[in-house]
């Protein structure tokens, strides 16, 4: 994967991001009350904010690779997603995705993940994507629920943020669950 895959919806331009995109990646991730689920408290600085968007170049060229969108709504970033953690043995990898807070309740998440989904089983030959997620985050099992995903069961104390141990319920989606819909 040399190029970027630039990926379209309705409403969305799904692009690599860039050093610009900093000042609103870290308005996202500072976010204290959004990144409560995240798996990571939240940043403190807009250094952090340039080393993620570096950790997420690093990942298509390390051996899991990934691929991390940004998500632009009418011209401004409003979050990202992106499919990590990439075995090709397995054809499976990891889902992960953040939306600023006023962008949610819109729909763009999921128009961004089923754009996102249909690329990685096409072009990454995906046969199941999975995502952790807090038990307490309604809003993304809902998400992941609309998109196809199912439960699987809880990873007990498997996240380790803030200080505390956390549970992370588990969620996948086969390849012809998604080419079902």
């Amino acid at each position: 994967m040399n190029t970027f895959p630039t990926l379209a919806t309705p409403r969305l331009h799904l692009r690599e991001l860039q050093v610009t995109d900093a000042p609103v990646l870290f308005a996202i991730h500072a976010d204290a009350a959004s990144m409560r689920w995240y798996g990571v408290g939240p940043m403190t600085d807009l250094v952090q904010a340039h080393a993620l968007i570096d950790t997420f170049a690093q990942w298509r060229t390390h051996p899991n690779p990934g691929t991390r969108w940004g998500l632009e709504h009418q011209g401004k970033l409003v979050g990202s997603c992106g499919l990590f953690k990439w075995n090709r043995a397995w054809n499976s990898c990891a889902l992960s995705c953040e939306l600023a807070s006023a962008a949610r309740g819109q729909g763009l998440m999921r128009e961004a993940l089923q754009a996102m989904l249909d690329w990685g089983f096409e072009h990454m030959q995906l046969h199941r994507v999975e995502a952790l997620v807090h038990p307490q985050n309604t809003a993304s099992h809902a998400l992941l629920e609309r998109l196809g995903f199912k439960a699987e069961g809880t990873l007990r104390e498997a996240g380790f943020w803030n200080g505390q141990r956390h549970d992370l319920n588990v969620l996948g989606l086969l390849a012809r669950e998604c080419l079902d819909k």
